[in-house]
């Protein structure tokens, strides 16, 4: 389509402020930005919606206008939201740079004309799913009438017999057929595979899609950005680790330009979908910072008590009894700090806080999630769990191993090698008395996982009570210098000799001490363990028969 006809939809609340012999060129898509540069996501012929935030000095319009001009951008539109009127400077640099630029009335949202845009554009160029474009607004609408991304994925493959599936960044399905509909579907391991591979892709730059083959089919994998926090990212971490994905099961490597335009257009569909959930999710955060700062303040637990009242409701529509609660909270930390460590934790875990086994954007989203500074702290309702006030909720609620093997894999591709994650997980309370105690609860499990290797860790309650929840607290150069001395004569040892003295080690304290036991693990004659054994207490002047001794290299193995 051409600039002309978005000017004459009067729908679209649009005025033209120059660049009028330009009006015949085509768009081929639609960004909505307030980057300062935001090239590395335009590929030439978009309209470019924006709500000025860039703009700090008259200066910023002619270094903005030059890095639209270079990426090939059909046209610029300004919203009139939070502007009196469009600036000066701005409208003589697209005037020096003949780039049309229009303003856009406070009535109409970007949303409108993205939606305008892409049907337009879509229907255009690929008659034969015309039928994805026109019901884009039942993507909108989220009730049982309109399907979410269900309908977009349905027609992609009734009409194109592409099969495509939306998924998390950790490979949770949220849209799409699931194994036992249609054919094999795509299973959960596939869909963190693709996960991963789809992070690690984003964290080198490199632009969609991207192609991966794993278990004898090729996919094509399309990133679905949030549109509102993407708009205001400066940099990639700070959307990689919540971002969807579409997985296309087919090779795009040799597709034409009108159907990888087709497929942009329908992943643009799809983040629609994704910004309204997020909205959505605007209570359940403020509640939480509610509920959060009650806590941390020391408020009465009556007082806590009547905010999770109003909390309940919004998060189990439906159910007319208060649940126990969970408390997660998760930190994420970048290499150089330049990074805030909060809003990532806070996205990532209302991605992660769901049934791994549910599908779906909404069904199972009843978290609450806040955060401060670079952390991020989650209220986890469990319904329907029915217990006296002294007794614990044994295999209730989340774990904090079940929910570490279900993230793990892909989140570290997303890390990279300058990220790092860790979780706490609470126990379940009854009642907000309790609650501040789940929270320090959770902050002292996340510590926990922080002192173990790794890029994703986590803890739960259960650890709390063992001794390794002494280790976060012993200072640094205390831990280097008691396992050096501990170990250090080992691995110089194996080293040199090859004796595999620390995984005997290893084997032999988690056996117990058991002679027979560890010698059958590791397929040794006991004689040789007794060897190898005797040569660990030669090296470091320590008795494997003392409990005390024991303990050490028990620590100082944890410790390393």
């Amino acid at each position: 389509m051409r600039l002309r006809a978005l000017l004459e939809t009067d729908a679209l609340g649009l005025r033209l402020l120059g660049g009028e012999d330009e009006l015949d060129r085509t768009v081929r898509g639609v960004m909505t930005t307030d980057l300062r540069d935001p090239s590395r996501y335009l590929s030439g012929g978009e309209l470019v919606l924006t709500g000025l935030a860039w703009r700090r000095e008259p200066e910023d319009s002619e270094r903005f206008v030059r890095i639209l001009t270079a990426a090939g951008v059909a046209g610029l539109a300004a919203g009139e939201a939070e502007i009196a009127s469009t600036p000066d400077d701005l409208i003589a640099a697209c005037a020096r740079h003949r780039m049309p630029l229009f303003s856009v009335d406070e009535t109409v949202s970007f949303a409108s004309i993205t939606e305008h845009v892409v049907r337009q554009v879509s229907s255009e160029r690929a008659g034969d799913l015309a039928a994805v474009v026109d019901r884009h607004r039942r993507l909108m609408t989220g009730g049982p009438a309109g399907g979410g991304p269900e309908v977009v994925l349905d027609l992609l493959g009734t009409d194109l017999d592409l099969r495509a599936w939306v998924l998390s960044p950790t490979g949770r399905r949220i849209a799409g057929s699931a194994p036992a509909e249609a054919g094999p579907g795509l299973s959960p391991e596939t869909g963190a595979v693709l996960a991963g591979e789809h992070l690690a892709a984003s964290r080198t730059g490199r632009r969609g899609p991207h192609r991966v083959t794993t278990g004898g089919s090729t996919y094509s994998l399309f990133p679905v950005g949030n549109t509102a926090r993407a708009a205001s990212a400066a940099d990639v971490r700070e959307t990689v680790l919540s971002d969807w994905l579409l997985a296309v099961e087919a090779d795009a490597g040799d597709w034409p330009a009108e159907r990888l335009d087709l497929l942009h257009g329908v992943t643009q569909l799809i983040a629609v979908e994704r910004d309204r959930r997020d909205a959505a999710r605007t209570v359940r955060r403020r509640l939480a910072q509610e509920v959060l700062e009650l806590v941390q303040a020391g408020a009465a637990p009556a007082e806590i008590a009547a905010r999770l009242r109003v909390a309940a409701p919004v998060l189990l529509p439906g159910l007319g009894t208060a649940p126990h609660w969970q408390v997660v909270v998760a930190r994420v930390e970048w290499e150089g700090g330049d990074v805030p460590g909060g809003p990532v934790a806070q996205a990532l875990l209302e991605e992660v806080l769901v049934d791994q086994d549910s599908a779906g954007p909404e069904p199972t989203d009843r978290i609450a999630v806040a955060h401060t500074g670079d952390e991020a702290v989650a209220l986890v309702p469990l319904p329907g769990v029915v217990t006296g006030p002294d007794e614990p909720l044994t295999g209730a609620g989340l774990h904090a191993d079940a929910l570490l093997a279900a993230v793990r894999e892909p989140l570290e591709r997303g890390l990279a090698d300058d990220g790092r994650l860790t979780f706490g997980v609470s126990a379940a309370v009854h009642s907000a008395e309790g609650l501040r105690g789940a929270l320090e609860e959770a902050r002292h499990a996340r510590r926990v996982a922080a002192a173990r290797p790794g890029r994703v860790c986590a803890a739960g309650h259960q650890e709390l009570a063992s001794h390794v929840l002494l280790l976060p607290f012993v200072p640094d150069d205390v831990r280097r210098a008691f396992t050096a001395r501990l170990l250090d004569p080992l691995r110089d040892y194996d080293r040199r000799h090859r004796a595999e003295l620390i995984p005997t080690l290893e084997a032999f304290l988690d056996c117990d001490g058991s002679w027979t036991r560890c010698a059958t693990r590791l397929h040794l004659h006991v004689n040789t363990l007794r060897y190898r054994v005797g040569r660990i207490e030669q090296l470091t002047g320590r008795d494997l028969s003392r409990l005390e001794d024991k303990l050490d290299f028990f620590l100082a193995l944890r410790m390393s």
